[in-house]
């Protein structure tokens, strides 16, 4: 038995490469009878000599037409059919995907044109100035429709990339942009070889001179870039956040981040375009953690008449006693204020500045805490909730609300927070207070 192992296996492309070049050599055999059969259908009709170059070229050019459609005709439907037939029987929907952004329907357009430039020179051998120019433009063909082959390859891998759950790990749209852009970059300069006839290496090797022209043109896709990256890979930003940037005017959930802008859907249904860069080198607020934490905050104020709070008599008293949330409150403070006044020999009831006594303000925070912590949709545990009193000023004491609702979604989380001030502002009047408000009613006489 022989010993095989030392013989090198040929790597798939050297395998290939005989296949395509015969298939090459075939069509151009074929290409060179049909036109030969051409020229001597033309040479047959007995035309004058001058005449016959110019019928025989306008013949062979009409012919390539008539085969170039032809072939993309035949190209087209079986193309598709294979797609088509792959992508209905894998279970997957990856396939379809590409389908749909119309991959089968420009690598059609490819094929064609491949085949189109094996037959050109073929066809015009015995006229090359035809032939230069048709293969110029059937090269020109080739590029265009390998670049949009490309992009929609790009936009397939975008949309495949963004089903997936690691999307927020990778800057997927700017990275598809970016690739774009260098594919648009090499197909113009395979474009303008194609038509000066030279080396597509002598223009890039020219690019360096015009390094610092490309640096200015694209400095916004180079910035973005870069701010995508940091963006998506420290999980700043991601598609669905609901962002705030005032300065930019900007309060709504991001619908995508792109390459050099971000699109954020306002909540008004505009849509403000921020540069990406700004979103590094700018502070904003992303609200993405509020809903996952199954809480929003309420944080609202309270303004109380100044000339309305006092300390509370033992008329006051009993009426709040009454109240169901705060009797129990009311019957542990008044014992700890007894025994406070009793130890140090005070007596309140000779006068109610004599010791220690309720206020009509501090129990009207005591019984909102107490409603806040009854509340069904308030979080009484795990997340703060406090009802405090901030500094006065001209429009009397602010009693801040601050607490969380278990609702997040705006809507409904906007009717429990009215809910709340409504009771709030309705209850004030019970504790013999006033909320105040500027005179502005006043009726004045004409």
């Amino acid at each position: 038995m022989p010993d095989t192992t030392d013989i090198p296996e040929d790597p798939p492309s050297v395998l290939l490469e005989p296949i395509a070049t015969s298939v090459a050599e075939r069509i151009d055999e074929q290409a060179q009878s049909l036109s030969c059969y051409v020229v001597d259908f033309i040479s047959g009709l007995g035309l004058p000599i001058w005449v016959e170059p110019i019928v025989s070229g306008s013949a062979l050019f009409f012919c390539l037409a008539a085969l170039a459609f032809l072939l993309f005709f035949i190209v087209r439907p079986f193309v598709l059919k294979i797609f088509t037939g792959i992508a209905r029987r894998t279970p997957t929907r990856l396939d379809d995907i590409l389908v749909n952004l119309g991959i089968a329907r420009w690598s059609s357009h490819f094929i064609s044109a491949l085949l189109i430039n094996f037959l050109i020179p073929g066809f015009f051998r015995d006229t090359p100035e035809i032939g230069r120019t048709l293969t110029v433009i059937g090269q020109l063909y080739l590029v265009i429709s390998g670049l949009l082959v490309i992009n929609s390859m790009l936009n397939a891998v975008r949309k495949i990339f963004v089903r997936t759950r690691d999307t927020h790990k990778l800057p997927a749209t700017s990275l598809v942009q970016v690739l774009k852009l260098l594919a648009f970059l090499v197909a113009v300069i395979l474009i303008v070889s194609t038509v000066a006839g030279k080396s597509p290496l002598a223009f890039l090797g020219g690019l360096g001179v015009f390094t610092s022209v490309i640096m200015l043109v694209f400095k916004d896709a180079i910035l973005g870039f870069a701010a995508g990256i940091q963006l998506t890979s420290n999980d700043m930003i991601k598609e669905g956040d609901w962002i705030e940037m005032p300065k930019h005017g900007a309060d709504g959930n991001v619908q995508e981040v792109g390459l050099t802008t971000v699109k954020v859907m306002n909540f008004d249904k505009t849509i403000t375009t921020l540069p990406t860069y700004a979103l590094i080198s700018e502070s904003f607020k992303n609200w993405r953690s509020m809903p996952k934490s199954g809480g929003r905050r309420i944080k609202r104020s309270v303004f109380i008449d100044l000339q309305s709070v006092k300390l509370c008599d033992d008329e006051m008293l009993e009426r709040y006693g009454k109240i169901q949330y705060i009797s129990e409150y009311l019957e542990e403070r008044l014992a700890e204020i007894r025994a406070w006044n009793l130890e140090r020999g005070l007596e309140p009831a000779t006068s109610i500045v004599n010791g220690r006594n309720l206020t009509n303000i501090g129990t009207f925070r005591a019984y909102i805490e107490a409603y806040l912590r009854n509340h069904p949709h308030i979080h009484a545990e795990g997340m703060t909730l406090l009802v405090r009193q901030l500094e006065s000023g001209a429009s009397g004491v602010p009693i801040e609300i601050y607490c969380f609702s278990k609702v997040v979604s705006w809507a409904e989380y906007e009717c429990i927070q009215s809910d709340i001030f409504d009771h709030v502002f309705a209850i004030a009047k019970e504790f013999d207070l006033k909320i105040f408000q500027n005179p502005t009613s006043l009726y004045c006489p004409a």
